[in-house]
């Protein structure tokens, strides 16, 4: 199957189904000498992980990477680095319902015409369970760029029609240390308790309800992004949109930009008290003809609610012919809890990729 490589220098290939032995990734092209922070790796993964609190899927995994290949001696050797995490709490018998039944709004339908087999069991493949591999590279891309200062991080900013004010991020560890102390990882406490009180009363009605996810890229230099198809948010839109159940990405200014004149949406040059070029503001989102232009990357990626519901519906099996489908198993009411570490570490491998490429872009400046 085609479509399971991402990234150019830095590049991953994942594997692995839902109901499978395990998940994993391939990460090929991160330079040697690297500290390898595994326990790093492992809270990564255990923010994405299921069974975390009432408010997401009750599946049991510890989700434990094993790191294979390509680390020795806690450094990176420049080889291609496996890391393999198993499945661990499978119950396949959840989907017996649906072998030849399709799920409205899941996968079922288009795998089974495009490969003419797929799957039953959790979505196989098209599992968000998936995003599980792209944590574990992700950290390991989030540690090269903190080698280089660059910070990325992302909390749930609405639920649903809850949105959460915006926020300034002075501190990323002190950010992160607020919207870790509540279930739902919106950094506004009081948000995040009229979220969470939401999402438990949709959970109790067998619904489910999307929301959105904001990151934010600080420290990211001057010149990531390359003209013309790979520019920098063209980059980051294709990563945050190949995430399971992402139906938008908008950055800076994003489609309320639409509304505005020039006059307001241009962000003015100045040299800042460093002595560095800046901007007033930025509605640009850090981005510029493609191009990192110094300041902060901003960004904003849309969930949609959960397919699965536990309430019957209409739908059709593999001959056509009408069928009804309710819900069962083990499901999340609202993904967008689980998936900021998700958003984080596509993130963190699309600015590790135009990091590594920006450094061929200019010769050596002789004296």
């Amino acid at each position: 199957m085609a479509g399971n490589s991402f990234g150019q220098l830095f590049r991953i290939t994942t594997f692995g189904e839902s109901h499978g032995e395990a998940i994993g990734v391939i990460i090929d092209g991160c330079p040697a000498q690297l500290d390898v922070d595994l326990d790093y790796i492992q809270s990564e993964l255990d923010k994405r992980k299921p069974g975390q609190s009432k408010i997401t899927t009750q599946r049991k995994e510890s989700d434990t990477v094993k790191i294979l290949s390509g680390v020795f001696e806690g450094k990176t050797t420049g080889t291609p680095i496996a890391m393999l995490i198993p499945n661990e709490d499978q119950r396949s018998k959840d989907y017996n319902h649906n072998t030849n039944v399709f799920r409205p709004s899941h996968a079922d339908f288009t795998y089974q015409n495009k490969y003419g087999i797929r799957d039953h069991r959790g979505g196989g493949r098209s599992s968000a369970r998936e995003t599980a591999a792209r944590v574990a590279a992700g950290a390991l891309a989030k540690l090269l760029l903190k080698s280089q200062g660059i910070e990325i991080v992302a909390h749930v900013s609405s639920v649903g029609k809850i949105d959460a004010p915006n926020v300034f991020i002075n501190d990323v560890d002190e950010f992160i240390a607020e919207r870790e102390k509540n279930i739902v990882r919106c950094a506004d406490p009081a948000t995040a308790e009229e979220m969470i009180e939401f999402i438990d009363n949709v959970r109790k009605n067998g619904d489910t309800v999307g929301g959105k996810v904001s990151c934010y890229i600080k420290n990211c230099p001057v010149g990531l992004g390359e003209p013309v198809f790979d520019k920098l948010h063209a980059e980051l839109g294709k990563a945050m949109l190949s995430i399971n159940a992402v139906h938008g990405f908008e950055f800076g200014s994003g489609f309320s930009g639409s509304e505005m004149l020039g006059s307001e949406h241009n962000d003015i040059f100045v040299k800042n008290h460093l002595g560095d070029v800046s901007t007033l503001t930025n509605f640009s989102g850090g981005i510029q003809g493609g191009i990192s232009n110094g300041m902060p990357i901003e960004f904003r990626v849309a969930f949609k609610p959960v397919a699965t519901i536990m309430h019957a519906q209409q739908t059709v099996d593999a001959e056509g012919n009408a069928a009804e489908i309710s819900g069962k198993g083990r499901h999340d009411p609202c993904v967008v809890p689980r998936a900021v570490p998700i958003v984080e570490a596509m993130a963190a491998l699309v600015i590790a990729d135009h990091w590594l490429r920006d450094r061929n872009s200019q010769l050596p400046v002789s004296n």
